[in-house]
């Protein structure tokens, strides 16, 4: 048994890849306890200064990315210890490079994106938290921003990492040299990304100048519905007809905005004919009676401007211009429905037919 455990495979003990598979096996085994463990500890810590924050949206955020980072941890832990085969040791000519670099550039590449998901989770896990604390004190707009700069702090890490990534892959001489390519090229990208720079602005401007929020009913150029999103981008509306419009930023800051949540009332605009054969005392009449359907609505502002506004060949005009202080569309409607209901009662009340 002692000689069959010292037996060479591949330049190294039989045992030592025995020793690795059942490490491999032991983690793949443990990792959710071991992974609920970590999360543990660490909602400990963040539940003193967050009292609300829950234990199964950290959960939910980092168990996976977690279970992956220990894997490739105790796998690349225990590989290192190995000699490398010769029969591997060979080069690959269109690389300009042996295997074994390539081999270790993966393994590099592979730890470091395990590691950067779990970062870029744990800021998801933090913007959830403050929106949600800003969001109970009604402050849409400081979540907004939240969100906002989640996804921007989200994309900075992205650049850092693929920079790593980058290194492993070309050197640190051939990083330094982009970046300082990108310093020489920084006017052609910006030219290049103009209406990209554009956009990111435009949500700068939407952000503090806040001309609307998410769950804002606007209209922009032409579309119209709820606001669902702002992004670094653009902004998703979703509109009437249920679909999912994605509007540049720019636009939104540069083009005429009406945000129809912020209406503070409602303007009602009608015109009703009377038939020129309508006697003056029956118009008069008819005048006093909507003024009194009028005063008796308490939804109704004062103000309100009831006339005969016109006289033509065939009819008598009467105009009604009159605000409501209830803006929900439904109450709306609702107070128009009853208006034009007591209206048409007392045409019918006077005998007059249009």
């Amino acid at each position: 048994m002692l000689q069959f455990w010292e037996r060479s495979f591949l330049d190294n003990p039989v045992g030592d890849y025995l020793v690795l598979v059942g490490m491999l096996a032991l983690v793949f085994l443990l990792r959710g306890p071991i992974a609920r463990l970590i999360i543990g500890l660490l909602y400990r810590i963040v539940k003193r200064s967050i009292p609300d924050v829950q234990k199964k949206e950290l959960m939910a955020l980092l168990r996976r990315p977690l279970e992956l980072f220990l894997l490739i941890f105790v796998f690349i832990g225990n590989i290192d210890h190995f000699q490398y085969p010769r029969v591997l040791d060979f080069s690959i000519h269109f690389l300009n490079t042996r295997f074994s670099s390539v081999l270790n550039v993966l393994k590099l590449i592979v730890l470091t994106v395990s590691f950067f998901w779990i970062l870029l989770r744990l800021i998801d896990f933090v913007a959830l938290i403050l929106s949600r604390r800003l969001s109970s004190r009604k402050n849409q707009s400081d979540a907004q921003i939240v969100l906002f700069f989640r996804d921007l702090l989200k994309a900075f890490i992205g650049l850092i990492g693929l920079a790593v990534i980058l290194r492993f892959m070309v050197g640190e001489s051939v990083v330094n040299k982009l970046v300082g390519a990108m310093g020489i090229g920084a006017a052609a990208l910006a030219l290049a990304g103009k209406e990209s720079i554009e956009n990111l602005i435009g949500s700068f401007v939407i952000l503090l100048d806040k001309p609307f929020r998410t769950g804002d009913y606007v209209t922009v150029s032409g579309v119209s519905g709820s606001v669902e999103k702002i992004g670094l981008r653009s902004t998703r509306i979703r509109t009437d007809n249920k679909t999912y419009v994605t509007v540049p930023n720019k636009q939104m800051v540069d083009n005429i905005l009406d945000n129809g949540t912020l209406i503070s009332q409602r303007r009602v605009l009608m015109k009703l004919e009377l038939p020129a054969y309508t006697h003056a005392g029956a118009i008069e009449q008819v005048l006093k009676d909507i003024e009194a359907v009028l005063k008796a609505e308490p939804e109704i502002l004062e103000g309100y401007t009831l006339n005969l506004n016109d006289i033509t060949r065939d009819a008598y005009v009467i105009q009604l211009i009159y605000y409501t202080n209830t803006t929900a569309w439904n109450s709306y409607n609702a107070l128009r429905e009853r208006v034009n209901l007591a209206i048409a009662g007392i045409l019918e009340q006077r005998h007059i037919r249009g």
